[in-house]
Order: C-alpha cells, then sequence, then structure tokens
C-alpha cells in the first residue's frame, strides 16, 4: 500500500513552497497582554491576536492540537530528503516538544522554512535581543499549543492516501501544488468526512509566477492570501504597518472552475525564528506562507475558547464545526480598501461572495472571538451577532414538484441608519472517502443567502435587501448597508430556487454567522498611496494612469484604482486622487 501510495505521488506533483526571508529588520512598539517589552511579530499585533490576549490573557492555545505540513527543502531524483524540521535549537522552541512524522528513510534535517513558520504560530521567547531592535518579546499566535510535524510526503502516503486524520485539531500547510489532484481531494474529504479544519496558504501572486495553489484553493479548505507590509527605506516602519494585498504578491481567483479564492488574508512580512542563529530573528518578507499561520493561530484561539467552554462546544463539532469555523473567521473579516465581490463592476455580485484577492477581507481576531462568544442561535428571533451549526433537510411534499428548504434568522436594529449587515453561510462539498477521493455532486447542495428588509405591520413592504448566491461556491457572503426605514431583518439560509430544481436527498450540515455594525468609513491612505510608501504623489498617480489605460484593454484584469467605487478606473478617481495629493501616513518618514 505505501510503495503504491508512493509511485502514484512521484508520478502526480512537486509540492511548491514560498521564497525565503532573506533580510534583518526591526519593528514598532506593540500593545500587548500585561507585557513590559515590545511584543514581536508585529504582523499578529495587526491582525488583532495581541488585541485579543489584552481581552482574555488566557487564549494562548492551550489544548489545541496543530498538524503543521512541511515540505522538504531537498530533493534528489525526485525524492525528498527528510530536510522539514523547525530548528528546536532555536531560543523561541525551548519550551515546545514537537511531535515529527516522517518516512525514516534519511536522517532528518532542519528547514528554514519551517522554521520561520513555526516560530509565528508557536515561538516564544520572553528575552529575544537583536542588534537593531534591542530587546523584545517574541510570541507567536498560539504558543501554548502543540503541535505535530509532517513531512509532507510521509502526510500524503500514512494520512491523506488511507483517509486517516491526523491527531490534530487544525492542519496547516504553507505548501501547494497548481493543480488539483488525488491527494487535494483527499484532504477535501478528511475536511468533510472528518470535520477537520484545514488552512493553507494561496501563492505568492504574479510576480512570483504562482497561480492559485491547491490545497488553498480547495472548496473545503481555507485558503489564506497575504497583505503586504509598507514599503518604506525603514525596515522598523514595515514590520509595524501594513498595507493592502495586492495581486503582484498574493495569487488570487478566481479558480478554474469559478470558485472565488483567497477565503481571507492575512499579514505576512514577520519577525521569525533564524535558522542560523539560535537567537536570532529576521523578517520572511511578505509571502503567503508566513500569513498562514497567522490565520491558523487565530483559528486555534477560537478552538480553544470553544473547547473551555460547553456553550460553544457545536462551533467545533466535527458535524459542521469546520463550517462554522470558517464562516466566523470570514464573517468578521475587516474590508481593506477597494474590496468588492468579483470583477470590477458597477453592481454587486450576486454570483461571486467575495473580492477575488482579498476574499472576505483581512483576519480579525478581536472581532472573529466576539462571533464566536456571542454564541450559538438557533433559527428564530437571534441577538445581532452570533453564529449557527445547522442542517437543511429534506421535507415531506405531499404535492411534489419543486420546492426550497430555508432556515430563518430574524434580527432588530432599534437604530438602523448607517449599520452595515454581514451574513455568511459555509457547507462542505462532498467527495468519496477513498482514492482517488472522486467528488460527488450529486450529494452537494447548492444553497443561497438573503436578506430580507421586513416591515411587521405590512408584509406588503418586506422587500428583499441583498442575495449571494453562487452556483459553484460553497461559500455565500452578504456585506449590505441597512436600511435606514426598516428595524427588522430576516437572514434565510435556503436551497437555491433557481437552478436546484430538485431538493438535497440528505441533510447538508452549514455554518452560519452574521453581525451588525457600523461601517468604518476612516479614509484610508491606501486608496490614494497605491505604492505603500506612505505619500500619496506622482508615483502613485502614474500607477493610477497606468491602470485607468488598463482597465480599458482588460476589463477582467483585476487592478486597483477605483476610488469612488462606482465600477469603473477613470477620470472620476483620477480628480478624486488629486484632491488627496500629498497626503502623508503618521508612519512617513522622509
Amino acid at each position: 500500500m505505501v510503495q503504491t501510495a508512493k509511485k502514484i505521488l512521484v508520478l502526480s506533483l512537486m509540492a511548491c513552497a514560498a521564497a525565503m526571508p532573506v533580510s534583518m529588520s526591526a519593528v514598532a512598539r506593540a500593545e500587548g497582554p500585561q507585557i513590559d517589552k515590545t511584543l514581536h511579530p508585529q504582523g499578529l499585533n495587526h491582525a488583532g491576536i495581541y488585541a485579543l490576549r489584552q481581552i482574555d490573557p488566557g487564549l494562548t492555545g492551550t489544548g489545541v492540537k496543530f498538524a503543521v505540513i512541511s515540505r522538504s527543502i531537498t530533493y534528489i531524483d525526485g525524492e525528498p530528503q527528510n530536510d522539514y524540521r523547525p530548528s528546536i535549537g532555536h531560543d523561541c522552541f525551548k519550551a515546545k516538544q514537537f511531535g515529527f512524522h516522517d518516512l525514516a528513510e534519511l536522517p532528518a534535517g532542519i528547514s528554514p522554512h519551517s522554521t520561520a513558520i513555526c516560530s509565528i504560530l508557536l515561538g516564544e521567547d520572553p528575552d529575544a535581543f537583536n542588534l537593531h531592535l534591542g530587546e523584545f518579546y517574541y510570541q507567536g499566535t498560539a504558543p501554548q499549543a502543540q503541535a505535530d510535524i509532517y513531512e509532507f510526503w510521509h502526510f500524503l502516503i500514512n494520512n491523506v492516501f488511507p483517509h486517516s486524520p491526523p491527531d490534530a485539531d487544525i492542519v496547516t500547510a504553507s505548501i501547494g501544488s497548481p493543480f488539483e489532484d488525488w491527494w487535494t481531494r483527499g484532504i477535501e474529504s478528511l475536511a468533510e468526512h472528518q470535520g477537520l479544519i484545514v488552512v493553507a496558504g494561496i501563492g505568492n501572486g504574479l510576480k512570483a509566477n504562482d497561480p492559485l495553489l491547491y490545497p488553498a484553493a480547495s472548496a473545503n479548505v481555507i485558503g489564506v492570501g497575504v497583505v503586504d507590509s509598507v514599503n518604506t527605506e525603514n525596515p522598523a516602519t514595515n514590520l509595524a504597518h501594513f498595507a493592502l494585498a495586492y495581486p503582484e504578491h498574493s495569487s488570487f481567483g478566481p479558480t478554474v472552475d469559478g470558485r472565488c479564492k483567497p477565503d481571507i488574508v492575512a499579514p505576512g512580512n514577520c519577525l521569525a525564528a533564524d535558522v542560523n542563529e539560535p537567537g536570532g530573528y529576521e523578517p520572511t518578507g511578505s509571502w503567503s506562507s508566513f500569513s498562514t499561520p497567522i490565520v491558523a493561530g487565530t483559528i486555534g484561539l477560537l478552538v480553544q475558547k470553544a473547547k473551555e467552554d460547553p456553550d460553544l462546544s457545536s462551533a467545533v463539532s466535527p458535524d459542521g464545526g469546520n463550517c462554522v469555523i470558517k464562516a466566523i473567521l470570514l464573517n468578521s473579516a475587516t474590508k481593506l480598501p477597494y474590496w468588492h465581490k468579483g470583477r470590477l463592476e458597477i453592481d454587486d455580485d450576486h454570483q461571486a461572495p467575495l473580492d477575488y484577492v482579498q476574499g472576505a477581507g483581512m483576519v480579525n481576531a478581536v472581532g472573529a472571538y466576539k462571533h464566536l462568544i456571542a454564541g450559538r442561535n438557533e433559527p428564530g428571533y437571534v441577538s445581532t451577532t452570533g453564529w449557527d451549526n445547522n442542517l437543511l433537510q429534506k421535507s415531506n411534499n405531499p404535492e411534489g414538484g419543486m420546492y426550497m428548504i430555508q432556515k430563518v434568522y430574524k434580527i432588530t436594529l432599534a437604530e438602523p441608519a448607517g449599520k452595515f449587515i454581514t451574513a455568511t453561510a459555509v457547507w462542505n462539498r462532498h467527495y468519496n472517502n477513498a482514492y482517488p477521493f472522486e467528488p460527488m455532486p450529486e450529494k452537494d447542495a447548492d444553497l443561497r443567502l438573503k436578506l430580507w428588509a421586513v416591515d411587521p405591520e405590512d408584509p406588503a413592504n418586506n422587500y428583499l435587501l441583498d442575495y449571494s448566491d453562487s452556483s459553484v461556491d460553497n461559500v455565500e457572503h452578504i456585506y449590505c448597508r441597512a436600511d435606514a426605514n426598516y428595524t427588522n431583518y430576516k437572514i434565510v439560509v435556503s436551497t437555491s430556487g433557481i437552478r436546484d430544481p430538485i431538493p438535497i436527498d440528505t441533510a447538508q450540515h452549514y455554518g452560519l454567522a452574521w453581525n451588525v455594525s457600523d461601517r468604518d468609513d476612516s479614509d484610508s491612505i491606501f486608496w490614494y498611496d497605491l505604492n505603500a510608501d506612505g505619500i500619496v504623489n506622482d508615483l502613485d498617480f502614474t500607477i493610477l494612469l497606468t491602470n485607468v489605460l488598463n482597465s480599458t484593454k482588460s476589463p477582467e484584469s483585476y487592478l486597483l484604482g477605483d476610488i469612488n467605487a462606482d465600477g469603473a478606473i477613470d477620470i472620476k478617481d483620477v480628480g478624486i486622487f488629486i484632491n488627496h495629493k500629498d497626503a502623508r501616513a503618521d508612519w512617513h518618514t522622509e
């Protein structure tokens, strides 16, 4: 069996890994959970992880276990040479006891890539020092979590091929292949059948010649893109401040079959353990390999909280829990400048649920936590923030013919003016549980998410405020301004009455999350500072003009520059830009 799997593997793939960090850097001070020293990596601060630990200091990953999938760095004649492990002698791993899983055919070696990833996810060093930074406190996303490190081929042969899940709450992988294959489908099958949460890096964009990478591009996996750090001459500034997700550096959708990816983005340029020095730290650069452990670690903190509180336990149930966590993560994400559904166009795209480069937005650890602790709300009248782990199930229809299955969640807003309603539904695609893990589309549901404004006094005044109804995605997402004239709304999860005339034959688990919030109307400099150097000048104007021309030549390309969000990059945007000429960020230095 093992030899058969290995032969299949040799013929079917060569995975890709992200670029390695190359330079030293410094960071600015961040607020921390009762820690006097500066906290690093600052990318975690930008994602809200350190702020979350101020709210709940016990959230450090205790009781959570990760399976970290790490690719060997060296291959000879197509064979991995077993150099996949993090450097366990590094100071940030002093208190860690990793488990290692490999083919044991060669002596184990060290991977700089794995070292950096594991430090961002799991590292902790209260006495860190750097010549350029001085003393600081290094603290990864989930420093008290447990972890097993799996060599990539070992994981595929011993876990994916026999459909045997690892002993872990979360699987994270900063590697991938441009093609769907048996092993990527096998991972999706594990997610579906075992309720496994899988997080993976989406790829490093156009400049790295990376298309969307699988398994991050897979339907049942959380695909993570990268938010670039700012671009200045000061390395400390670059590590403390972050801009946008750019197609040049973060691979973007749609997939070949038309699905939106990535699902979410996170800061990528993190201070990480240096494999060459036991006490050394280097910046990674803005790569999706290093944004992935930030998202995986955020999920780890949510899993810890859900495990500790019985009232939240259904959020991590093997029956639909991975859908709930994904829904919470996406629903709480922060919309960055230029976020829009699908391709650039005037109208809200009801068929594309997410932005093709930002996904649902940037990970927001505090927002995700608030969603989770709001608790499960079953259909009926619900709070303005919450989630549900539920299912759509076939019911009897004595008259026969087409019918729609639905669940309804009713919310009331005391002051609807200026509020935004966000709702996200997630469900798993179905796969066979044996090699080659073929899709089972006959079991798949096509769900629809609708938001209605409701008049309790006169149902004739009810109207459909927004909806999300992709024919290919297994995520539906609404981000919609409330109607100031309506205080009552209902969120409806249903089978699609447009493309699904035959209702689902079996119960379909889904995760749902929703929230009511004020829109962030802050005038971010990144609407105008297109090269992220902290000042709006002629360099940005040149980029804008280039994008104006390119948008007419290639209307399907993903370009930044639609400042007024009217669906086109044109002279109106140029006028707005000129009014912001010479604007400077508070972190800008000459």
